[in-house]
Formats: structure tokens, sequence, C-alpha cells
């Protein structure tokens, strides 16, 4: 009985646990259909906010573009109107144009009628003439031309030449006012170059060191320079002579480095002569280069400017040659500034119109032809070329060529500028050494003691000892069949054997 009526229990328990989870699942899907419809109605809704706003808008722009076309269409109207008014002006201003040139045909076909009529006039007033004169009238100019020519030629020619003689002095007046101008802005110094120099030394003990034994080092010295060294009585200086400045100028600095140094041996003698050069190669290069600074030219290769500042140990007539040229560039830009020529092409001429002189004594030729030469090597062009090496010409092919030359003659003829002894005094050591070396075997020549002695030193290899007395006595030969000369020359050939080595 209780096993039924747990059995009963169970089952009636069981039906309502299925009737509540029923009931609740009914509930719980009832709230689920109620959100999603009330979801549904909120998209609705909004759904047709955006659709009133996007309708709204819509309804704007198609405002706004109906009142933009309005605008547009008045704008166009307005448009429309202003051309249609300008183009009926035109069209009066054309009418009115054509109607000025209707009238101005009529008064030019007036004025032709009575163009005609005055040259039939004239022509009746001519032949009428004529008819009385009974000349024509080529007849009558040729009479009356002639009476003129007779009653006024000598005034005529009086006229003339005084306007021909006026003119003359004008020119002859402008032209000094040139060259005198350019002369007085364009004022340099000139110191005569000498033939000697003078060494200040610290005691006279110094010129025994200087001599060294048996000569030794003074001989060194000479032979390395090719000067002269006088040592002589007068007290704490000795004197370097050669005629070349550039040797003297060698033999100074390298007495002045021995002195410092105190070392006074053949040895050290040669390596002071080749640091000395070293530094005189680059004084030369700067003295190019200052040179062109000063004459305001750039753009010039560098060993153009080497060859430029030998100039300054090279002497004209005793004429510093650089000096000289720097002054030629300023007279020639100052010549070519007032007669309109080309300045820039004048300065540069000017101071390369003898720089075939930096090289005269290693190649031979004329300093003009030189100098040709060397500014065909550097790309000179052929109006430069003219300009510059044509001041030796008696008729230059340019203007440029002649204010060159006119500022040449300037520069050489003032008063004090060259002498005339001193360059013939030159050219005669010149000829001394080139005819020492026109002998084979010869290796160096120097012409020192003015001129009186000359020094040649020949290689030992191909001249010996009995070549080396025939040597001295075929130089004195030709010496004195081609050359003049005051007084007698000593020559003396000096051959020397020099066997080097080192212990290591």
């Amino acid at each position: 009985m209780d096993f039924i009526i747990f059995v009963i229990a169970l089952i009636i328990g069981f039906f309502c646990g299925w009737f509540l989870r029923h009931v609740k699942a009914s509930m719980n899907q009832n709230s689920a259909e109620m959100k999603a419809e009330n979801t549904l109605k909120e998209a609705k809704t909004k759904q047709q906010e955006l659709l009133l706003a996007a309708k709204e808008k819509a309804i704007n722009i198609i405002d706004e573009a109906k009142i933009e076309e309005q605008k547009r269409r008045t704008e166009i109207q307005s448009t429309q109107q202003r051309l249609e008014k300008r183009e009926s002006m035109f069209d009066q201003k054309l009418l009115t144009l054509e109607q000025k040139k209707e009238v101005l045909q009529k008064k030019a076909e007036e004025i032709e009628g009575l163009r005609k009529e005055i040259v039939d006039v004239k022509k009746e007033q001519l032949a009428k003439l004529e008819q009385v004169a009974g000349l024509d009238t080529e007849r009558a100019k040729e009479v009356l031309l002639k009476n003129v020519e007779k009653r006024m030629g000598e005034a005529l020619m009086s006229r003339v030449k005084k306007l021909e003689q006026e003119s003359s002095e004008i020119y002859d007046e402008k032209a000094r006012r040139i060259l005198i101008d350019a002369i007085q802005r364009c004022s340099m110094s000139h110191a005569s170059d000498t033939t000697s120099t003078v060494i200040a030394l610290p005691s006279d003990e110094m010129k025994g060191r200087i001599i060294g034994r048996e000569g030794r080092n003074i001989k060194r010295i000479e032979e390395l320079t090719g000067v002269e060294v006088i040592v002589d009585d007068t007290p704490e200086s000795i004197l370097i002579s050669a005629f070349s400045p550039i040797r003297r100028h060698l033999a100074k600095r390298a007495l002045e480095k021995l002195m410092d140094d105190g070392r006074i041996h053949p040895a050290r003698i040669e390596e002071v002569i080749e640091i000395v050069k070293k530094e005189l190669s680059g004084e030369i290069r700067r003295a190019g280069e200052e040179a062109l600074y000063e004459a305001g030219i750039a753009g010039i290769d560098p060993k153009l400017t080497q060859i430029l500042g030998r100039l300054r140990y090279r002497t004209s007539y005793g004429q510093n040659v650089l000096r000289h040229s720097i002054e030629v560039s300023f007279l020639s830009a100052l010549i070519a500034e007032e007669l309109g020529a080309d300045v820039a092409l004048c300065r540069k001429a000017g101071l390369f119109h003898d720089i075939g002189k930096a090289l005269d004594h290693d190649i031979q030729g004329t300093h003009p032809e030189i100098g040709r030469d060397i500014g065909n090597k550097f790309g000179f062009s052929k109006e430069l070329s003219d300009a510059a090496f044509c001041h030796h010409d008696d008729y230059p092919p340019t203007i440029a060529a002649v204010i060159v030359k006119v500022a040449d003659c300037i520069s050489g003829g003032r008063p004090g500028a060259r002498k005339d002894s001193y360059e013939q005094y030159v050219q005669r050591l010149e000829e001394l050494e080139d005819t020492a070396k026109s002998f084979e075997g010869v290796q160096k020549v120097y012409a020192i003691q003015a001129g009186r002695e000359v020094r040649v030193f020949v290689e030992p290899g191909k001249i010996d000892d009995y070549a080396a007395h025939e040597l001295a006595r075929n130089v004195a030969l030709k010496i004195e069949q081609e050359l003049k000369y005051p007084g007698e020359i000593k020559v003396t050939v000096i051959r020397e054997m020099r066997i080097i080595e080192y212990a290591r």
C-alpha cells in the first residue's frame, strides 16, 4: 500500500515538475519575444527618423541648387546683355571708321589732284625759265657750281685747312692727355739692378771660414752657384758678383744660411744650396701669384704663373721685367678704358707681353717668338697672342696690340727706367757663356769678374786632362774670333772627378 502511494506520489510529482518547467519556459519565451518586438519597433522608429532627415536634407540641397542655378542664370543674362551692348557699340564704331575712311580717301584723291597740278605748274615754270635763260636744268646747276667754286674756292680751302689743323691739334691734345693721365695714375719706382750684392758678416773671422782650407769652400760655392765671391779688405762684408740676379740671390741666401748654421764645408754647402733652390722656386711662384693679383688677373695655369715669377730675376736694360710687365698691364688697361677698347684683354696682354724673356736664356729665339710659343702652349687666343706679342712690330695688327706697344714704350721710355750700358754688359756676359757652352762635353759655364774670366766645368767622363787643355785653347780662340771685348779674358777649364761611397 505504501509502495502504491509512493509510486502515485512520484508520478504526481513528476507531472507537477514538468508542468512548472513548461510554465516557466513559456514565460521566458514570452519575455524574449517581447524584447525582440520592442527592438524591432525601435529600429522601425529610427528608420523613419533617418528617412525623414534624409528627405529634409535632400530637399535643402535641391533648394540650394535651385538658388545657385537662378544666380547663374542671372549672371549669364547680365553677361549676355553686356556683350550685346558692346557688340552694338563696336558696330557703331566700325560704321564711324568706315565713314572716316571714305572722307580720308576723298581728301587723298583731292591732294593727289593738287600735287599733279603743282607738278604741272612747276614743269611749266621750269620750261619758261629754260626758255628765258637759254639753259637746261643740269647746265644751269653746273654753271652755278662753277661760279660758286670760283668765288669761294680760296675761302673753302682756307676753311678746310683751318679745320684740319684744329682737328689735328685736338687729336694730339687728347692723345697727350690720355697718355699723361695713364702715366700719372701708374707711377712706379724703378731701381736699376746692379751686378753685385754685398753681404754683411758678423765678424772678419767669418771670411776665413767662408774661404775654407785652401779655398775649397769658396770654390765650391762659386762652382754650384755661378757667381764670384770677392773677399777683400772691406771690414765685415764680402761681395757677390754676377750678371744674373737669380744667381746672386741664390748665393746670398745660401751664405746667410751657412753663417747662421755655423757648419761651412763642401758637403754642407751642397745641401744648403739645394734647400735654397727649392725655397727660391717657391718664391718665384709666389712672385708670379702676387703679380697676377696686383694686375687683377685670375684663372692662370700654375705652370704659367711659375714662368711669370721668373721675370722677378730678369732685367731689361737695367729695368726689372716683372715690375715693367705689371706697369705695362696697368697702362694698357688705362689707355684701353679711355679709348673704349677691351680692357680685360689689354690688361692680360700687357702683363704677358715679355713672358718670353723668362726663358730666352734657355730657348733659342727672340722673346716675342718664345712668348707666342708659350701662349700657344697655355691656350692663348689669337686675339690675345696678337695683342701681347706684336709690340715690336712696325704695324701691330689690332687696336689692342697698338695699346700694348704704346704702354711698353711709356714704361721703358721714362727717364731713369733703363740703362743701355748695363744691358750691353749683360749681353756680353751671356755671349761669353753661350760661346763656351757650344763645345761638346761642357757641363756648366759661368762668366765672372765682370766678364774678365770664364769658368768652364766639364764632364770628367767625356773630357780627360789632355782634352781639357785643348778645350781651354779652343774656347779662347773662339772668343777671340767671334766676340768684341776690352782687355783680355781668362778661360779656366775645371775637371773634377768625385767618387762617393757610403759605409752602412
